[in-house]
């Protein structure tokens, strides 16, 4: 591990340069939010999804967090109900890109090249967001903590030659509600996996959930951080071509708290009978 890889995810831990700008995107006819750095023409735009029974402004501090590092960062706030259409989300992911690359932006300023787009998600976000990455192509693709979708996004994922980061939590990366290691396996172009240690994949939702009555959803301060870092770093080589952060595209580097994992080399125990989450028992009710 270089002591620059420590020093690259220290400042990417922090806030960018960039001055923030906050916009609704029911102007142009999508419901959600748009973040943008105060000025700049021809910038990247990343769409994000958020996950199941969250919304918008449950990731607040990441799209915020994304944008002070020059990016345009919008998220839709639709499906948010307990049985959302993921091929919905999906759509409204593209309209989000169609919005940040075809409308100008904050005062007229502000405008975003057609060929820097990429698509990001959490939980069932990250599944959308691979359905979208496989009607469109995109400069990169972030699957975060990814849960299992219809269509599953590992059917998909061999047809999209996007570069890929895949996050998955220590705890829970083998659980049911993630299908990390089997999208990694799967993917057409290349995929970095990485565990997050000590982390689960609700850690990154910000605010109060739905589910918080159910014991679930809590709130993880460092799995936040880490994950904004690691989310920033890939998008800077994987969209603007830096090189300076090719190791967050590199699954041969050691990032720290995070292991890299390959997914063809995990081996798959007899599962023992367990009774399904709430996310897949609704899954199971709408089929």
């Amino acid at each position: 591990m270089s002591a620059s890889v420590k020093s690259l995810l220290s400042t990417l831990t922090a806030r960018g340069p960039h001055q923030v700008l906050r916009g609704n995107l029911g102007i142009a006819g999508q419901p959600g939010v748009v973040y943008t750095p105060a000025k700049g023409t021809n910038l990247p735009a990343v769409a994000f999804g958020h996950g199941w029974l969250t919304g918008a402004g449950n990731y607040r501090r990441l799209l915020e967090h994304v944008a002070s590092w020059g990016f345009v960062a919008a998220a839709p706030d639709t499906e948010r109900g307990p049985i959302p259409s993921h091929l919905n989300l999906a759509t409204d992911l593209l309209t989000t890109l169609d919005i940040c690359a075809g409308v100008r932006l904050g005062t007229g300023e502000i405008s975003v090249h057609p060929d820097k787009l990429a698509l990001a998600g959490h939980g069932m976000g990250a599944g959308a967001a691979v359905i979208a990455a496989s009607q469109r192509e995109v400069a990169a693709v972030a699957a975060l903590y990814p849960a299992p979708t219809t269509p599953s996004g590992e059917a998909l994922a061999p047809g999209i030659d996007a570069p890929a980061l895949i996050l998955a939590g220590a705890s829970d990366i083998d659980s049911v509600s993630s299908n990390a290691i089997p999208l990694a396996s799967a993917w057409g172009g290349t995929a970095v996996l990485r565990s997050v240690d000590r982390a689960s994949h609700n850690g990154m939702v910000e605010g109060r959930r739905a589910l918080a009555a159910l014991g679930a959803g809590k709130h993880e301060p460092k799995t936040e951080r880490l994950t904004r870092a690691l989310l920033v770093g890939f998008l800077n080589y994987a969209v603007l071509g830096d090189k300076k952060y090719k190791a967050f595209a590199d699954p041969e580097v050691l990032i720290p708290n995070t292991q890299v994992v390959d997914p063809d080399a995990v081996e798959e125990e007899p599962a023992e009978p367990q009774k399904l989450p709430l996310l897949q028992l609704v899954q199971a009710l709408r089929k």
